[in-house]
């Protein structure tokens, strides 16, 4: 049980990395960015592909700036050719699909078996004991939230986050939103790929699937943090990311582990577990309504039918 709890702590950490790129994206851009599936197999692709020619450390960067190529012809498809966000998104992550089969070599599967990767590499330092891969991913997550949380703050993510609230008043503001719309793209899609780059030298493979749904999974997680830590500030929203990726992976590792459903079936549970999370405020509200509905009946009821 214990082993099962620490390998959901360490997907936590990593997955994490995706919900607060939709944070980005999604909460702060208020787009809808689809190239995240393809823009995370990019990552572990070019990832596994560098570490298995024996540069594991260069792979991480390197994956990051193949995550900005893709959020960067994203967002030239969406502002410079006039395609709706959704559909740059979708036709990016279209020719993602052929990009990732390139890199690994017209491959669908591209394995590590005996080779150093970043994490290997950590474990001989002794650091972190049983518990290195945990200790690694953490504070490669606490790290990129802290520079993401800085940055937004800086003169250009206060107009990032500007334009996502109100891009007229941005561009009465004299500030280009082409251009904040693209590096906010870009730093989205970074940290995407970097997740990806991560999550492929910690399961040792390249998988040219392994980031079906991701997307959904991502928001599922962000809205799961939210709804503990609320939505007002960038660092709640960082936390949330983290926070509810680690909750849904928690949930996931106990149905696996608890057997209620087959491992064929998994993949039900997890479209249970999006849905609800999704869903769920929308539900919170209907559940205060009817409470508020219920206590001005009895308070009517009390006064014996008198407004």
């Amino acid at each position: 049980m214990l082993h099962i709890l620490q390998t959901a702590l360490e997907l936590g950490f990593l997955y994490a990395l995706v919900p607060m790129a939709l944070f980005l994206s999604f909460r702060v851009l208020d787009i809808a960015d689809m190239t995240t599936d393809g823009c995370f197999v990019l990552g572990t692709a070019v990832s596994v592909t560098m570490a298995a020619a024996g540069h594991p450390f260069l792979a991480i960067p390197t994956a990051m700036a193949a995550g900005v190529c893709a959020g960067f012809v994203t967002a030239f498809l969406q502002t410079r050719l006039g395609v709706p966000s959704i559909l740059a998104g979708i036709v990016t992550n279209m020719g993602l699909y052929t990009i990732n089969l390139m890199v690994m070599k017209w491959s669908a599967n591209v394995s590590l078996l005996k080779t150093a990767t970043i994490f290997t590499l950590f474990q001989q330092t002794g650091i972190g004991g049983q518990w290195y891969e945990a200790l690694l991913a953490g504070a490669v997550v606490i790290l990129a939230g802290v520079l993401l949380v800085l940055f937004l703050g800086t003169r250009l993510g206060l107009s990032i986050r500007a334009t996502g609230d109100n891009i007229d008043m941005v561009r009465a503001s004299s500030v280009n939103p082409t251009f904040t719309i693209t590096v906010g793209l870009c730093v989205a899609n970074a940290l995407t790929a970097l997740s990806g780059a991560m999550v492929g030298q910690y399961q040792n493979t390249a998988d040219i699937n392994g980031g079906t749904g991701i997307v959904v999974i991502g928001l599922a997680c962000l809205i799961i943090g939210e709804t503990i830590l609320g939505r007002k500030s960038v660092v709640k929203g960082a936390l949330a990311a983290v926070i509810g990726s680690i909750i849904y992976r928690f949930i996931y590792a106990i149905v696996l582990y608890t057997k209620i459903m087959p491992v064929q079936g998994l993949k039900l549970v997890t479209a249970v577990i999006v849905a609800l999370a999704i869903a769920f405020p929308t539900i919170k509200n209907w559940v205060v309504f009817q409470q508020k509905k219920s206590a001005r009946k009895k308070t009517y009821v009390a006064k014996g039918g008198r407004s």
